[in-house]
């Protein structure tokens, strides 16, 4: 099936967000279809190889709402580059809603999907929503106790110190202090396996808005934060997708995610987390994507 693409802004804590939405072909006000509202993993933007789950599904017959968070990419919204859970899990419930508003889609159907960072966005979400119809999370991040475990001490401390002082100048009205999203081993970022770096440069297209660069006060936002303790509150079918090698989202979490939701289904990938953005593992997720959905946002009239 054949889609159409156009760009759309959704308003979101007063800061207007930049999104693709997918039409399918032949979906209008008498012909209602699904749709599958998305957004990328940590400190990522639409931009870096989204197009390659939501194409696949527009042309499997749902329609896709692809935005980027406040502050990130081509969306607005001062300052730039924080990772505020909460506010991004505000941008999808405004995105879910202005979803729900399209004259083509069916309000009773609309899916979650989320990769990593936005993989646990997804159950906390789809944990306050009982509209929602399906949710998918990719190599999601589950658990930030788990997550400060497997980081360096120096980094951790180095961390600490660095996201206070960024607290602290936020409060005074100053500017972030950025760290690095991302870096080699050893180096000082946010994102160091040995996976993280050449993942991130794999999905970053020459038309990215990314940065390499992030508030430091994620760093302790992100331990205290545990999406996999929503689970069992999510009362739509939930598809977790576990990567087995994951060194960045530890698999353990995810895979507990899937056991604790009421209607969790797990599937299983040999693969690195970034190995899911790309070539036949990202083929075979879409393929059991489109099947989860299939079975569980039967088309409508």
């Amino acid at each position: 099936m054949a889609h159409a693409i156009e760009e759309t802004t959704i308003r979101s804590g007063g800061a207007a967000l930049a999104a693709w939405l997918l039409r399918p072909t032949g979906a209008d006000a008498e012909h209602r279809t699904s749709c599958v509202v998305m957004a990328h993993g940590f400190s990522a933007t639409r931009r870096d190889g989204l197009l390659a789950f939501a194409e696949p599904f527009a042309d499997a017959g749902h329609g896709v709402l692809a935005f980027d968070y406040r502050g990130f990419g081509d969306s607005g919204g001062e300052p730039r580059q924080v990772v505020d859970v909460a506010g991004q899990q505000d941008d999808y419930r405004a995105a879910i809603e202005h979803a729900r508003r399209l004259e083509w889609v069916d309000p009773e159907r609309i899916a979650l999907w989320g990769s990593s960072l936005s993989g646990g966005h997804v159950v906390d979400v789809a944990a306050g929503d009982d509209r929602l119809a399906a949710a998918i999370a990719q190599a999601p991040f589950a658990d930030g106790l788990a997550q400060l475990r497997a980081a360096a001490p120096w980094i951790a401390l180095r961390g600490t110190l660095d996201a206070l002082l960024d607290i602290g100048l936020a409060a005074l009205g100053g500017a972030p202090r950025m760290i690095a999203a991302v870096g080699p081993p050893g180096s000082y970022a946010v994102l160091t396996a040995p996976e993280a770096e050449p993942g991130f440069r794999a999905i970053v297209g020459a038309d990215s808005r990314w940065r390499n660069a992030v508030a430091a006060r994620v760093l302790l936002r992100l331990v205290a934060w545990r999406p996999v303790r929503a689970a069992g509150r999510v009362s739509c079918p939930l598809f977790v997708c576990v990567c087995e090698r994951d060194a960045t989202t530890p698999p353990g979490g995810a895979i507990r995610m899937a056991e604790l939701a009421p209607r969790g289904e797990l599937a299983r990938y040999p693969i690195g987390h970034f190995d899911i953005y790309e070539g036949e593992p990202l083929r075979r997720a879409v393929a059991d994507q489109i099947a989860f959905l299939a079975r569980v946002l039967p088309r409508g009239g």
